[in-house]
């Protein structure tokens, strides 16, 4: 299971150590380097094409990683701080596949947020997920 690592300055930010870059290049900030460190998209080559039978298996693979991952953060810092962005929208491509992102970050009270705005957000369904949100996931 993937580790994570906090920031050294309190009150910090995770990331996933497995995750981390070879060479780990200067940030910005804490939220860039936690959204850039741990932001994937999800694989999803191997799912169907056709939408009826892809959404609920990417939903589900996303779903069973974030719990994962923020179950490890609850048992590793014990706190559930860090809270999971997933994002699903459309392929900019012919076939417009579904596709979906997760990254995870720590809301900072010196940080912005990671999406301001989150309910204003109309290009993509996007969720905020806490590991007490995923207590029934596991």
């Amino acid at each position: 299971m993937k580790s994570w690592r906090a920031f050294d300055a309190p009150p910090g930010g995770q990331v996933l150590t497995d995750l981390l870059p070879e060479n780990l290049p200067e940030y910005a900030d804490r939220l860039a380097e936690e959204t850039t460190v741990n932001g994937r998209g999800m694989t999803e080559y191997d799912l169907p094409a056709a939408t009826d039978e892809r959404t609920s298996l990417l939903i589900r693979r996303c779903l069973a990683y974030v719990a994962a991952r923020l179950h490890g953060s609850q048992e590793h810092f014990d706190d559930t701080a860090v809270k999971s962005y997933v994002s699903f929208s459309l392929a900019d491509t012919d076939e417009a596949l579904l596709t979906s992102n997760v990254t995870f970050c720590t809301p900072l009270p010196d940080v912005r947020p990671y999406i301001p705005d989150l309910e204003r957000v109309t290009d993509a369904a996007v969720a905020k997920i806490s590991a007490e949100d995923c207590s029934d996931l596991s």
